[in-house]
């Protein structure tokens, strides 16, 4: 446990060096001792949701300080209105600022209804978004979402949200329901609920395979305990062996940081987070990437 805690210390300690220095992207620590010169086959974004507290305009200056340009954009704030007027505005500032939107959520099918099901996949279709993150539908809907999927070809990443989901706690608890239905149908793993679920997320990585769409990146002091998120490296999470794994099953999407905590002023946190993930993809022996 001390030589982890150690080592933890070590590849963050680096990162924040390589963070000041303008080096993010350099391998310049941890193993192996020759870098593989290629780019990091892990995308790295974020959840909007980090900023909830924050205007778009805010979070897009936000964007630019930790060099992320990739956004999972939920309809909070004014991030991604759901209304068509305000998405056109929204579009055209992420535009500007050189910010893509690879996914939208969570999105809630909690109604049976064509209208309903309809309006989420037009919101996603004007924002030329492939991914849905899907939070909590009911295996019901299930049948008639799958029916939206093949028409508009946009895939659903059902969002895992721990013990306290009595249907999706575990990406796991997700594949035995999906496993059957169209192949764009698949998980969103969110690896702080997937541990606190009692599921090895590593396990569930290679098991969910080639229906993972996305995922939802945070650290934990305690896997038993929603309550003590911390800043990415500051946990218990294993980060390297989860994208060691991403990288074994050839996984496309987006690694976003979701980070809950401190929704006042997150930006400590973030910066900490996104240092210590990129100094570990350099330890991996990777050039950037995102």
């Amino acid at each position: 446990m001390t030589e982890n805690i150690s080592r933890r210390s070590l590849i963050k300690a680096g990162a924040l060096t390589a963070a000041s220095s303008g080096l993010l992207r350099v391998p310049v620590f941890g193993s192996p001792a020759q870098p593989t010169g290629k780019p990091s086959p892990i995308q790295l974004g974020l959840a909007s949701y980090t900023f909830r507290n924050f205007t778009r305009e805010q979070m897009i200056g936000f964007l630019k300080q930790i060099n992320v340009d990739s956004l999972n954009a939920k309809d909070v704030k004014d991030h991604l209105p759901a209304d068509e007027k305000g998405e056109a505005k929204a579009l055209a500032d992420y535009a500007a600022a050189g910010v893509k939107l690879h996914a939208a959520g969570a999105i809630y099918f909690r109604k049976d209804e064509d209208a309903d099901i309809r309006s989420k996949f037009e919101y996603c279709k004007r924002a030329g978004i492939p991914v849905i993150v899907a939070g909590d539908p009911t295996p019901e809907t299930l049948p008639r979402v799958e029916k939206f999927v093949k028409e508009y070809d946009i895939k659903i990443a059902i969002h895992n949200h721990g013990p306290e989901d009595p249907v999706w706690p575990s990406p796991l608890d997700i594949l035995k329901l999906v496993k059957n239905l169209d192949p764009r149908i698949g998980c969103c793993i969110d690896v702080g609920h997937t541990v606190r679920a009692g599921t090895d997320v590593v396990q569930a990585i290679h098991e969910v395979g080639p229906r993972l769409f996305n995922v939802h990146m945070k650290d934990l002091a305690n896997f038993q305990s929603k309550e003590s998120q911390v800043a990415v490296g500051d946990g218990k999470m294993p980060i390297r062996e989860i994208f060691a794994a991403l990288i074994e099953t050839k996984y496309k999407g987006f690694v976003d940081l979701e980070y809950e905590i401190h929704a006042d002023d997150p930006m400590p946190g973030v910066t900490a987070s996104f240092a210590y993930m990129r100094g570990v993809l350099a330890g991996m022996g990777y050039l950037g990437h995102d």
